[in-house]
């Protein structure tokens, strides 16, 4: 048996034209490498848009896609995540799942006692026994690991392979300490794979009383520090021996190439800066690159405006760069005194600041007012529908909000 494991591919994830592209690109690359192999099937983990309702041109040429892969017969299935997820329960997803390019492994019922039960999905072909939890914003998904019947999930004889787009609290990576995560004790055990997503770094381990647990990582980086830390993305090509054991290799998908420049501004003046920053290039050629320039330091004099960036960047654009980006989040002149905001996402923000003012209010426990204000974000975040009047949408909006506060208009 052998199949792919995709996560994070966040199709319209650059908003610049430059890389507009880079994302579809990339799924299709990673596409046409599963036929190649060729998989058994192929498994999305989870934010295969970026956003619920995608752009039609994006949207055709992923379809497209789909649709060489279901001429095929090579099945594919998915779990929503985070960014395919709409508070109105609006989503693409739908629409393709309906036409029958891929399956949403996400099925299951409510038990009398309050308990989710999931059901198998099972591949044709291979006899894989696939079941998955879907991935919410402001991690509104949490409370289905709490509910998860494990019991019927562990007893299933056969090759298992649980889907979920989630942190889980014992792996979390460096820098994301602060991220909330379910704990592994929620998952089922004794399944063969773990074909994770949400978190865009790669990952793979082996647990015991679980087996192995990945995360393939983006398949296209969605910013400046995931370009810099990945230089790619990539996605998981799994093998299963016939005792169940599974090996996954990580298989790149490079569509551009990554080139940093760093420079150190430390007690030096702009023009001395920008004369590095060329010097930095010299007879360099960028064809079909993405340059990443960072620079850090306090100046000795002026300020970060100062710097000739433009310069900089035309000179790169020249040499045939396809997108160029810089980072001075710790660039700052002698007299100018930063405010910086440590931030992995919208998300850990909004949960860094419910955390910390949680307990101000007396009318509800600390669980239940993290819940209402991540549910209060989230309507704010609503945008109006397609046809929907001005009037219309404030109405939604306000019927909302009287609904989580359990209150009469």
């Amino acid at each position: 048996m052998k199949f792919a494991h995709f996560a994070d591919i966040h199709i319209g994830s650059w908003a610049d034209d430059r890389l507009a592209e880079a994302s579809t690109k990339a799924f299709t690359k990673a596409i046409d490498i599963c036929i190649e192999k060729p998989v058994d099937f192929i498994l999305i983990s989870g934010d295969f848009f970026n956003t619920s309702l995608p752009s039609i041109d994006r949207l055709k040429e992923v379809t497209s896609k789909l649709k060489e892969l279901a001429d095929r017969e090579l099945p594919v299935y998915i779990i929503p995540g985070s960014h395919d997820y709409s508070p109105t329960g609006k989503t693409m997803l739908d629409v393709l799942e309906n036409a029958g390019l891929f399956t949403n492994v996400m099925r299951g019922s409510g038990t009398d006692d309050g308990k989710l039960q999931l059901k198998f999905t099972v591949d044709k072909k291979t006899g894989a026994k696939v079941v998955g939890i879907p991935g919410k914003k402001g991690m509104l998904d949490k409370h289905y690991y709490g509910q998860l019947l494990l019991d019927n999930l562990e007893k299933e004889q056969g090759f298992k392979i649980f889907m979920f787009h989630t942190a889980i609290v014992e792996f979390k990576p460096k820098g994301m300490e602060q991220m909330e995560a379910v704990p592994l004790a929620t998952f089922p055990k004794g399944f063969n794979y773990y074909a994770g997503g949400h978190i865009h770094q790669v990952s793979e381990r082996e647990e015991k009383g679980y087996g192995l647990i990945t995360m393939p990582g983006p398949l296209f980086p969605n910013s400046f520090d995931e370009l810099e830390l990945l230089g790619n993305g990539g996605f998981f090509i799994v093998e299963s021996s016939g005792s169940g054991a599974v090996k996954a290799t990580h298989v790149p998908v490079i569509i551009h190439n990554v080139h940093t420049i760093k420079v150190n501004a430390e007690k030096k003046a702009p023009e001395e800066v920008t004369d590095e920053l060329m010097s930095s290039i010299g007879q360099k050629e960028f064809y079909n690159t993405i340059v990443l320039l960072r620079v850090a330091g306090t100046l000795r004099s002026g300020k970060p405006g100062d710097i000739n960036f433009k310069q900089f960047f035309d000179a790169v654009y020249g040499k045939g760069a396809v997108y160029v980006t810089r980072n001075i989040s710790k660039l700052s002149g002698e007299d100018f005194e930063e405010v910086r905001v440590d931030y992995h996402s919208v998300e850990d923000i909004e949960q860094k600041l419910i955390g910390e003012h949680v307990g101000q209010s007396k009318a509800f426990t600390a669980d239940k007012e993290k819940e209402i204000a991540r549910k209060l974000l989230h309507i704010l975040a609503k945008e109006k529908e397609e046809g929907e009047t001005n009037a219309d949408f404030e109405k939604r909006v306000k019927a909302d909000f009287a609904n989580v506060l359990d209150i009469r208009l």
